[in-house]
């Protein structure tokens, strides 16, 4: 029996939670009342009482009640998408058909079909997109996009949950968290800056690295708010002359300072080699107007530059027209840098409210607009059609997909024109083979080179912007695998892909009646059995490459197939499964009986795994793709033979074995190394000089390290140099950095990947 205190101290806590519910969902009916949209709070309110007590009695991990949860991704879609009342019911109601007794069709019949097909679409892509098993991976993420293409409020929705998600992500074990951060990196990222949701993919980015980089997290954010004050009477001394200037212009604006995320800084600093103090675009100013009558907003956009550009030198090459030709995702704004009055180079983004709402909101904005006819299809539309076309014929290994669809969610445009002069938009570095695809799959396949500004040249010629192309075809023509070399977006690769599966299925099937007529030849059955049997005496593990072989003229079957299959010498057969198997290429093959097998290690997540050395020999494996060093945020992988491979938290190939693997992933810890070394390169510019390169190398031997390589080029009076030694530590080459940056004439030392 309960004590009548527990009871007390149960009903107390009952009712904190209750009060706790009620105030969240006041808040998120005061910002959906404070909004544009029709007033249909009492669906709203149907929509929470009924998934409170669906989820009554269930709590999150961080304790709160499981109710708090939607509530949350409800406020973000109404206040940080600006959706209304169907997605907001979506919202509270996403995780009731997966969590509960529920089904979609309770839901139906409770609220209306639009809201349980929203539902319904959000059970399916429910969970982690990425599971344990290569086919449900891939199966989950094309559920989403069909998703995404059918409703878009699906995907704003689930962007929402994940949105919620990163900012609880605190309560997650420590491996969960480097599972969840590098899945948001590696696709909600990317998708939530193509679905133009600045504020939230910068959000994203920004939480992701606040849990694999806290310490770079930390530093960076001190230092933006050690140079707040500074940066507040660089604006003021810019803005004073400017609001003279628009204010003649009667204009209404409102003119505000963006600093640069954490997350971006730092991936400057890293891309760059340089250190916070040399990242000199932090903030930008942005001037946002709102257009009275009939003022068309580009001319107003060129007007408010002509006004900042009478006061301040402006730099050409920084000059970005998006108002003409928007981003792929919706952006617009018109950027120009100019040099202002405290000799710093600053960047200003003029934009209207309505490109400034589409910029913050992204699509649920840009729809809302384009109901109203303000603008017409834009590059999204297309972008989402490119989606649908993909899905049809999807490529089959999930990591390949993964890359295909990726491939152009975080890439820049250029512009090209076809012979009539109609515009055309495709990623950087996209071939003229990318251009033919883009225009149309049959000229694709047909491509047998183009002409660039009236002149030949070849199916792999790299456009530019401004080009203009003309595509030349051959109905002899058909894609080969090579081409697949020559293409960089998602549209074109995916149809290639197609076309060779199909001829190779195709060549598959022809060359098995070939195997069909060697068995007919004989009194044996082609049971299953010989099959295999035939299919791995010649070298393959798979019976479709085999029959492909066969067509190919790889292979060539024996008359008489019933002596080869009737074979007994293990030997023979052992030579062509190691063959199959790819023994002495790669991996030893090793076959062992299940009982005799050893014991693979437990791996204790509850603790961070111990990165250790003993008498010269470690736990762990280092990454030849990164090269992480004892004091780098690191991660481990589990590998196949249960080895633990240790990737930088930041390396690319991690964040793919995160987002894709997450079962396998371990947090760690750096015991002491005192006795190994590992790689690690320093990058070193400055003004050339006698006797600088002596200095150098007098004071990394001062460090008892063993220098690899030393690479120094000088050309104009500057040097840059690399330096490829063997260290013990982080705290190494940061003694040595803090050391050579003291050395006369050189300007910066800083540690990049070799």
């Amino acid at each position: 029996m309960m004590s009548e205190k527990n009871k007390r101290e149960q009903d107390l806590l009952l009712m904190k939670d209750e009060l706790m519910i009620q105030k969240e969902f006041e808040a998120l009916m005061g910002e959906y009342l404070s909004s544009n949209h029709r007033r249909k709070v009492e669906r709203i309110t149907k929509a929470f009482n009924f998934a409170k007590q669906a989820h009554a009695g269930v709590k999150r991990r961080d304790g709160d009640p499981y109710i708090m949860h939607p509530i949350a991704v409800a406020r973000i879609v109404c206040g940080e998408m600006g959706l209304g009342s169907t997605s907001i019911c979506a919202a509270l109601l996403h995780d009731v058909v997966e969590d509960t007794e529920y089904e979609v069709k309770d839901i139906a019949n409770m609220f209306n079909d639009k809201i349980a097909q929203l539902v319904d679409g959000l059970t399916k892509i429910s969970g982690d997109i990425f599971a344990d098993k290569d086919s449900k991976q891939a199966e989950n993420f094309r559920k989403l996009l069909l998703t995404m293409s059918s409703d878009i409020r699906v995907i704003l929705i689930k962007m929402a949950d994940r949105l919620h998600n990163m900012r609880t992500l605190g309560a997650m074990r420590t491996d969960k968290q480097f599972k969840i951060a590098g899945e948001t990196m590696f696709i909600y990222a990317p998708l939530a800056h193509r679905l133009g949701l600045f504020a939230i993919k910068s959000e994203l980015e920004d939480l992701s690295f606040k849990y694999e980089h806290p310490e770079d997290f930390r530093t960076i954010n001190e230092k933006l708010k050690n140079t707040e004050e500074s940066r507040q009477r660089l604006f003021d001394n810019f803005a004073r002359p400017v609001h003279q200037r628009l204010q003649e212009l009667d204009l209404t604006y409102e003119m505000k300072a963006r600093v640069k995320s954490a997350y971006s800084i730092w991936n400057k600093m890293n891309t760059k080699s340089v250190p916070f103090e040399d990242i000199y675009d932090i903030f930008a100013i942005r001037i946002i107007f709102r257009p009275t009558g009939d003022v068309d907003e580009k001319n107003l956009c060129w007007d408010i530059y002509a006004a900042i550009t009478d006061i301040y030198r402006t730099r050409p090459d920084r000059l970005r027209d998006w108002v003409s030709r928007p981003k792929a995702n919706g952006y617009q704004a018109l950027h120009l840098t100019v040099m202002g009055p405290d000799g710093q180079w600053i960047e200003i983004q003029i934009r209207s409210k309505r490109m400034d709402e589409i910029d913050e909101k992204g699509f649920a904005a840009h729809w809302k607009y384009k109901e109203n006819n303000v603008e017409e299809d834009t590059e999204l539309d297309k972008w989402l059609q490119t989606i649908t076309e993909i899905l049809e014929n999807p490529n089959p290994n999930t990591l390949d997909f993964l890359d295909t669809i990726k491939m152009n969610l975080f890439s820049s445009e250029i512009f090209v024109f076809t012979p009539k002069g109609e515009l055309k938009t495709l990623p950087k570095g996209a071939t003229a083979l990318d251009f033919a695809y883009d225009l149309h799959t049959n000229i694709g396949d047909t491509c047998i080179g183009a002409k660039i500004n009236h002149h030949l040249a070849p199916l792999s010629h790299k456009l530019e912007s401004g080009d203009q192309v003309e595509i030349l075809t051959s109905k002899s023509q058909h894609p080969n695998i090579e081409w697949l070399n020559y293409v960089t977006t998602a549209k074109a690769r995916t149809k290639i892909e197609s076309v060779l599966r199909r001829e190779r299925k195709e060549m598959a099937n022809a060359g098995k009646k070939k195997v069909m007529d060697a068995f007919g030849k004989t009194s044996l059955e082609p049971t299953q059995s010989y099959l295999d049997k035939l299919t791995t005496f010649f070298g393959f593990s798979r019976r479709e490459d085999f029959y492909y072989a066969v067509e190919k003229g790889d292979v060539a079957i024996p008359e008489n197939i019933r002596k080869l299959l009737k074979e007994k010498n293990g030997n023979v057969i052992l030579k062509y499964v190691k063959k199959a198997f790819g023994v002495g290429k790669k991996k030893p093959l090793i076959i062992t009986s299940p009982a005799l097998s050893p014991e693979k290690p437990q791996f204790d997540r509850t603790r961070p795994y111990e990165l250790r050395e003993e008498a010269f020999r470690r736990n762990y494996v280092v990454a030849s793709c990164c090269k992480p060093i004892p004091g780098d945020d690191v991660f481990g992988f589990i590998n196949d033979d249960n080895s633990v491979i240790v990737h930088k938290r930041s390396c690319p190939l991690g964040i793919r074995l995160k987002s894709n693997f997450g079962e396998r992933i371990l947090s760690t810890t750096w015991s002491n190394h005192t006795s190994s070394s590992f790689e690690a390169t320093l990058h070193v510019t400055g003004i050339d000089g006698v006797g600088v390169l002596t200095d150098i190398a007098r004071t990394i031997s001062s460090f008892n390290v063993n220098i690899i390589r030393l690479i120094v080029e000088t050309k104009d009076g500057v040097f840059e140099g690399k330096i490829n030694m063997m260290v013990h530590d982080v705290e190494d080459i940061q003694k040595m950095c803090i050391a050579l940056s003291k050395i006369k004439n050189i300007q910066s030392v800083s540690r990049i990947a070799d």
